[in-house]
């Protein structure tokens, strides 16, 4: 009996080794691997961003994600970049292609949160961990960094209000918001909606296709004609770009865009000059370095199988999936008085690219020489 409970041990042994040796010759990690994976600056990162209509995508989060994964990897690291030009179908079939790849991580930036959820799945299946960017997407994303989309809406709503005064009891706005395929539009959208319903009249309010400033320009001439220039003593826009496309719609039915705030948001190069020339009235400022900079950390991290916890030290929920390792930055109300504490001291832009000969005298007006 002992001789056979000894032969039935070894051959147990042997079983296990053997299949271990099986699992890393099929692939298995195994310590040695891990920590090679770990100690490795040789990652690829996929980086999918939605769109570019709207212009910090190409001229900021861009270059600043680029940057940031090659400051962290000893610029071993390599960014495979793909932009989905408002195609949710596109952005399904680039994911396609980095899993393909075999990239070792995803910075996502969705363009629909909710249909690109398999490819979330597709990629964890196939090893690749994906971070979702300024962007929550469904599926089993393994971070998120953001602003507050909500707090968003409530700067843009309460400095709307305030520049009303008491033109806003009894007067009307119009309320252009942004894209229902993106889930910070709806949380923009929910951010200020109690605040101006509370404090005014909302005559025609639009959720805008693909972010488009085009369809933002359509949609306010229709308002204009629906509710009357004469009557309309403010808009809500959710950014800067739908925002100056809503200007020249205003401009062209004769309307002084200087006498009708005008919000924004993202803080844009266009946008910024409107503000020191009056025609907008506010922007919101969020810090796309600072965020670009986490999700570079993220990416990274992720990559080389360690822990985000003290990067993300927050959770967040989708729609799909609980807990999500997050972190928040926060934003800023945007106007002519902290453009210097803002946009110019974070670098976004220099003092010429905001200042020429054609603003000088809104600059120096404005403290900024």
């Amino acid at each position: 009996m002992r001789r056979a409970a000894m032969a039935g041990s070894a051959t147990a042994m042997a079983v296990l080794l053997a299949a271990c040796g099986s699992a890393k010759q099929s692939g298995g990690s195994s310590d040695n691997d891990s920590k090679k994976k770990s100690d490795s600056d040789n990652i690829t990162v996929g980086l999918l961003l939605p769109e570019n209509k709207t212009a910090r995508y190409e001229s900021l989060d861009r270059p600043l994600i680029t940057q940031r994964i090659s400051d962290l990897t000893n610029g071993k690291g390599k960014v495979v970049y793909e932009n989905a030009q408002q195609d949710a179908t596109t952005q399904t079939q680039q994911m396609s292609t980095l899993i393909t790849r075999k990239v070792d991580v995803i910075i996502l930036d969705a363009v629909d949160s909710k249909s690109i959820a398999s490819s979330v799945q597709k990629a964890k299946d196939a090893g690749i961990p994906v971070v979702a960017y300024d962007r929550l997407a469904d599926g089993p994303i393994g971070a998120y960094t953001s602003f507050d989309n909500t707090e968003v809406g409530r700067v843009q709503a309460n400095a709307l209000v305030q520049k009303l005064g008491s033109k806003a009891k009894g007067g009307k706005i119009v309320m252009m918001n942004g894209a229902i395929t993106d889930p910070n539009a709806k949380q923009f959208k929910d951010g200020a909606m109690p605040i101006l319903k509370k404090a005014t009249t909302i005559a025609k309010q639009y959720d805008t296709q693909d972010w488009d400033p085009n369809n933002a320009n359509s949609n306010m001439a229709a308002a204009i004609q629906a509710v009357g220039a004469k009557n309309i003593v403010g808009v809500y826009s959710a950014n800067d770009d739908m925002g100056g496309a809503i200007i020249q719609a205003m401009k062209s039915a004769g309307m002084d865009p200087k006498a009708i705030p005008v919000t924004g948001q993202d803080a844009t190069l266009a946008g910024v000059k409107r503000i020191l020339d009056g025609t907008q009235f506010m922007s919101v400022y969020k810090s796309v370095p600072q965020e670009a900079s986490i999700a570079g950390q993220l990416a990274v991290a992720l990559a080389q199988g360690k822990s985000v916890d003290s990067i993300a030290s927050d959770k967040s929920n989708s729609n799909t999936a609980k807990d999500i390792p997050t972190k928040i930055v926060p934003v800023v109300s945007l106007t002519k008085s902290n453009i210097k504490d803002t946009v110019l001291k974070d670098k976004i832009y220099k003092l010429s690219d905001i200042c020429t000969t054609a603003n000088a005298a809104e600059c120096k007006a404005a403290g900024l020489e």
